[in-house]
């Protein structure tokens, strides 16, 4: 985990893509006598994708150097507001019409595959705190992680409540709109805020900074986090939130780096134990239940539905058609997906989740392999691009 990223900085693969093969050989020889299918764990399996995702979200909102705005931040409230919906909505009626499941297991997927993932798009988002590696592209996709991930929350609970038949129950869709929408994304907001806002105050304005490490990171996230589930509001939007709070207190501290370097270090430990696991599974028979309609669909939710989502959410705005398109092709599905299957069959009722497993993993091992190879030169090209733009003008 220290050496491989150094040594794969300049090829068209990422760490994840190491991970998950470590994970198929490793378990494919049978010498452990393991099978970490996620069906059978499926407990554990949320609890481990929630902390890596949530140690991911702090790390996000960390290294964003641009202050939170309407104007600024406007291709990130584009993605949320109309490319998540329409992603929803599309994968939903691929599940049912395409793939023959019942409405709330399509809802569930299209919930579960409509957020960028913040763990394992780490290779396009931006560079640490104060690097400067923060284009637009770059931007777009870190700060969209870091919040749609809570933002899709409301849709996993959406099938949960259908498949419990809560939709035919008398005001059940109020009680939805004001509990898991309004409420939940409030009180993340607002406890994200007050709890960012305080720790940045005792950092920066008390200096506590000058005698704190980099350990400070993970106590924001697990109290911000914690905190918030508490008073039931959306912790994973409470981190991210928090996060962006620390910031603002101070832009410049150099103890930044060493929050976001702590949670760099552990989301990567993290996250291998969980990719190697996952190939693991895939070894073991994950993607035994799937069928060839269930591959089509799943490579037409990752290359065309994201896609077609994004470009029409990014319609009129000023950024050229080749930030526009990255932006909305490089939507990486990961350890979020995981985590809200896993979370709506712990507390719904859906059924055989075989084929759902299989489906999610088919699409999350794609993204690992395509966006993988094509990212890192495409980042480079549009580099090259900017640069040959600049030259240009002068």
């Amino acid at each position: 985990m220290s050496w491989a990223p150094v040594g794969l900085k300049n090829l068209p693969m990422t760490l994840a893509i190491l991970c998950v093969a470590l994970g198929l050989a490793i378990f494919s020889t049978g010498i452990l006598g393991f099978d970490p299918d996620p069906r059978t764990y499926d407990t554990r399996v949320e609890r481990l994708a929630e902390i890596v995702v949530i140690i991911s979200l702090m790390g996000c909102g960390l290294k964003l150097d641009r202050p939170l705005s309407w104007k600024g931040w406007s291709a990130t409230w584009r993605l949320l507001a109309i490319a998540m919906p329409l992603t929803i909505a599309a994968v939903a009626f691929l599940g049912v019409w395409g793939l023959g499941f019942a409405l709330p297991m399509a809802l569930l997927l299209g919930a579960s595959m409509a957020p960028t993932d913040p763990v394992l798009a780490s290779d396009v988002q931006v560079g640490p705190p104060g690097s400067g590696d923060e284009d637009e592209v770059r931007f777009a996709l870190t700060s969209e992680a870091g919040l749609n991930d809570a933002l899709a929350f409301p849709f996993v609970h959406l099938a949960i409540l259908a498949s419990l038949g809560g939709l035919a129950i008398h005001g059940a869709l109020v009680e939805w709109a004001l509990v898991k929408v309004l409420w939940k994304t409030a009180a993340g907001v607002g406890m994200g805020w007050l709890i960012g806002a305080a720790f940045g105050r005792l950092l920066f304005t008390r200096g506590l900074s000058r005698i704190g490490d980099g350990l400070v990171a993970l106590a924001a996230t697990f109290v911000a986090y914690a905190a918030t589930e508490l008073v039931h509001g959306y912790g994973f939007l409470a981190v991210f939130v928090a996060a962006l709070a620390i910031r603002q207190a101070e832009r410049e501290s150099s103890f930044h780096h060493r929050m976001h370097d702590l949670s760099d270090q552990i989301e990567r430990l993290l996250i291998m134990w969980l990719l190697v696991l996952f190939g693991g599974a895939l070894a073991n028979g994950l993607l035994d239940s799937l069928r060839w309609t269930d591959a089509l669909i799943g490579l037409g939710i990752l290359l065309v539905v994201r896609p077609v989502a994004g470009m029409l959410a990014l319609a009129g705005t000023p950024f050229p058609w080749r930030e526009k398109w990255l932006m909305s092709v490089l939507g990486i599905r990961g350890v979020g997906s995981i985590y809200y299957i896993a979370y709506g069959i712990n507390h719904g009722q859906f059924g055989d989740s075989e084929r759902l497993w299989a489906i999610t993993g088919f699409i999350i091992l794609a993204s690992i392999v395509i966006h993988g190879v094509t990212a890192t030169p495409a980042l480079k090209r549009l580099a090259r691009w900017r640069a040959d733009g600049e030259a240009a003008k002068t």
